[in-house]
This record gives C-alpha cells, structure tokens and sequence, in this order.
C-alpha cells in the first residue's frame, strides 16, 4: 500500500506460524500465557530480540532481588512497622521500574490493546484505594499516641492524676478496639485482584507481551506485599492471600519463599493469641498490661516505684511507635504518588502518540503511521 510505513520488526505472518507450533518446540523458559514472540525472528530482526529478551530478563532479575531483600533476616522482624515501610519502598522501586520499562518499549498506539489499558486503569484505582485503606488506619494509630502521651504524663502524681490515668488507659483501649471499616473493604479489594490476576492475553506485540509478563510479576508481587500489611494492621490472619505462580518466571522461587516465610510466621503469631503481629504495638500493649493492674489497685510504695519505670517503659515505645507511623505515613504517601504518576505517564504517552499519528497522517496520507519502534 502506498504511503504507508511498516516499523514492526515481526510480520504478521511470523505471528501466524507462532501461534501454531508444537508445544514440543517450546524453548526451555517458555513465556508461558505470553508466548515466545522471539522464536522465529528472521536474522536481521535478531538484535531486537535479544535486547528486548534482555529488558524483560533484568527486570525479572531485579524483581527477584528485591523480594529477596524484602524476606525479614529473623523471625522477630515479623511485623515491624519499621519493615512494612521496607516493604512500601520496595513497591515503589518496582512500580517505578515498570513504568520505566513500559515508556522505554515505546509501544505503539495502534498496538495498545483497549483490554490492556482497561485492566490497568482498573487495577490502579484498586491499589489506590488500598493504600487509602492504609493511610487511614495510619492516621487511626497516630490519633492514639495522643491517649498514650496522656496515660504516661498522669502515671507520676496523686491519685487524682492516676484516675485520670485510668481513664485514658480506658481510652487507648477502645481506641484500639475500633474496626476500620477500609481495612474490611481492602481485603474485598485484594480478592478481586486476585480473582483476576491473570493479565489480558497478547497476539500480536513481541513488546506487548514482555509489558504483560512485566506487570504480572509486579501485581503479584504488589499483591502479596499489601495482603500482609492488610493483615497485620487488621489483626487477623484468616483473609491472609497464598499466591499460586508458576516456576518458570525468574522471580518465582524468591516470591514462593518469601510468601510462605512471612505468612507461616504471621500465622503462627496470631495462633500464639498475639492482638497484633505490629511489634511496636505489641510493646506499647505489653506495657499498657502491665501497668494496668497496679493502676486499677491499692498501691504501695514498692508499686509506686515499679509505675514508675513502666511509666518509662511506655513513653518509650509510645514514642517509638508514633516515630515510625511518621516515617511509614511518608512512604505510603510515596506509593500513593508514584501510582499516580504511572496512571498519568500511560494516559500521557498514549495521548502523544495519538497526536502524532494525527500528525504523521496528514504529512504523509496514510492511515497506518506510527513511530519507529
């Protein structure tokens, strides 16, 4: 056809033949759902293929080293606040990297799938509302450092002091109680994420297929990681997601162990009857315990004095858990952001390179331009 210009370096007619190879050709990694757009690359296509298969492959690799990193080195390190904001930065080096990879293959426009802009929106107003849920809750827990620094400033005085104590011990107690009605809606969330995990299937685009396999890695990974942040905030481990992937992606043996160490050791902290698998809360509430007792009694001079060292013991891990809220409130908002910004660089790129086709259509009166990809 005249005027028009092909930048596609695979023909149709390779597609063709791809998809009806015997499974016994298959190479050793297959792509599995996402097919080997590779396999039949004539010579001179042989250069983007290898860069192409070495964009998704470090990728992958860095995937897998960041799940790795993520895995807590001791047991004692499940759940602290401080990990959960390891685990947020790691999703937004992950996410951000995918939106690298996605505006670096230079997909172009008329070879997006509507499918594959449809889901991605979806999924990225979900992890949105996810990470609302987790602010919120955030917020919940910094509202009560307030009944805290109260409880720890009326421990030292007369009685009148130590009634008032009570009362916000009392407080700090109900407080915490509270059910967060977003948390229950992030685990709905989650499991409809889940129930479509599996990404739009891709035909005719070597680099649609490599952006697939790309954001299935990141949405399981994404989905895992919130799965245990929803669990330790919420309390419970019953809605707590087993992600089921296949081996032949090169971060799968990272994520499988990653995924069964943190969830058996969740587990097995609530079957201990843990209120809370958060370790800074865990030491607040296990100096609320204490002190509790003495408070609500006849004190001597001997409880006064062990109060007192409580009353220690509580500002300090009062504030310890405030300090980190703080520093995981920052990352969350990061997350939030960066989210965002891959929502708004896909809409972005696919409205520039409708502009140019527009462009190019009336330069060169053709109705299939497109930019070299």
């Amino acid at each position: 056809m005249d005027g028009v210009i092909y930048f596609n370096a695979v023909d149709r007619r390779i597609w063709r033949e791809l998809t009806t190879m015997s499974r016994a050709q298959e190479p050793h990694r297959p792509f599995l759902k996402f097919g080997n757009p590779f396999r039949l690359l004539s010579p001179k296509d042989s250069t983007q293929s290898k860069k192409l298969l070495s964009l998704l492959d470090n990728f992958e690799e860095n995937l897998a080293v960041t799940i790795r990193n993520l895995k807590p080195d001791r047991k004692e390190d499940v759940l602290q606040l401080s990990w959960i904001r390891r685990a947020m930065i790691s999703l937004c080096d992950i996410h951000s990297a995918v939106i690298n990879l996605m505006m670096g293959l230079e997909i172009p426009v008329f070879d997006w799938d509507d499918k594959w802009i449809e889901v991605y929106l979806d999924n990225s107003v979900k992890l949105l509302d996810i990470i609302n849920a987790f602010t919120s809750e955030i917020s919940h827990l910094k509202q009560g450092h307030l009944f805290l620094k109260c409880l720890s400033h009326n421990l030292d005085g007369d009685s009148q002091k130590k009634l008032r104590a009570c009362s916000y011990l009392d407080s700090w107690r109900l407080h915490l109680s509270e059910k967060n009605p977003r948390l229950d809606n992030c685990f709905t969330i989650l499991d409809s994420l889940v129930q479509i995990l599996d990404l739009p299937k891709v035909k005719n685009s070597a680099k649609g297929k490599i952006l697939m396999r790309a954001l299935y890695g990141v949405k399981v990974f994404t989905i895992s990681v919130c799965s245990i942040a929803a669990a330790a905030f919420s309390g419970s481990s019953k809605k707590l997601l087993d992600i089921q992937v296949s081996g032949t992606y090169l971060w799968a043996e990272a994520f499988l162990d990653f995924q069964s160490f943190l969830n058996m050791e969740i587990r097995r902290s609530f079957s201990a009857g843990t209120a809370t698998v958060v370790k800074e809360l865990e030491a607040v509430n296990a100096n609320v315990k204490k002190i509790c007792p003495i408070l609500k009694g006849d004190m001597n001079s001997v409880e006064d004095k062990i109060l007192q060292g409580l009353a220690s013991d509580l500002s300090k891990s009062s504030e310890n858990l405030s300090q980190e809220l703080h520093l995981l409130a920052e990352e969350v908002d990061k997350f939030f952001r960066v989210v965002l910004a891959g929502r708004d660089s896909l809409l972005s790129y696919l409205r520039d390179e409708d502009c140019f086709d527009v462009a190019a259509k009336k330069m060169k009166g053709s109705p299939t331009v497109s930019k070299s990809i």
